[in-house]
């Protein structure tokens, strides 16, 4: 039991040599290693924060990315509808334009029409004048007996006037 139990020299030089390594720690030592613990405590809190401001911000990353999305899906809409009313204001304005152009057209045609009618009209009243005078250079050759036949004549080359040639 001797070797378990140390002598009263060792056990002092223990004690001294204790001190002095207690003593050379508590100088040197520990502010060293506490100021290492310290500082990656620092660096931990400061990656902590780092971490949770990045996160923060990836949230209003987030959010303003759906802000962003919304405002093209809406612009993307009222693209639409400005193409759409655009698309309706230039058929209408084609169906307009053609509507004025028939009109015109028709105009034209009506105008036309009235004026060959009119040319017609003097042609016909040509013939008849030129009848009228056909009628009555054969009347005045023709040597009647009475007035009755000139009557008659001259109503029968009027008839013969009026009615349509073939």
């Amino acid at each position: 039991m001797d070797l378990m139990i140390p002598d009263s020299g060792l056990l002092f030089w223990m004690l001294i040599a204790f001190g002095i390594l207690f003593f050379i720690l508590a100088r040197f030592g520990w502010p060293l290693i506490t100021g290492v613990v310290e500082r990656r405590n620092e660096r931990i809190a400061k990656a902590l924060s780092d971490a949770a401001a990045a996160r923060q911000l990836l949230a209003t990353l987030k959010l303003q990315e759906e802000k962003i999305l919304q405002q093209s899906r809406d612009e993307q809409t009222k693209l639409v509808e400005q193409t759409e009313a655009l698309r309706i204001k230039l058929t209408d304005q084609a169906r307009k334009a053609a509507l004025e152009e028939s009109r015109i057209i028709l105009e034209k045609a009506k105008e036309q029409i009235q004026q060959e009618k009119e040319a017609v009209m003097q042609e016909l009243k040509f013939y008849v004048a030129s009848l009228s005078v056909e009628v009555a250079e054969k009347v005045l050759r023709q040597k009647l007996d009475t007035d009755s036949r000139q009557l008659e004549l001259i109503n029968r080359l009027v008839d013969e006037s009026l009615k349509p040639r073939a």
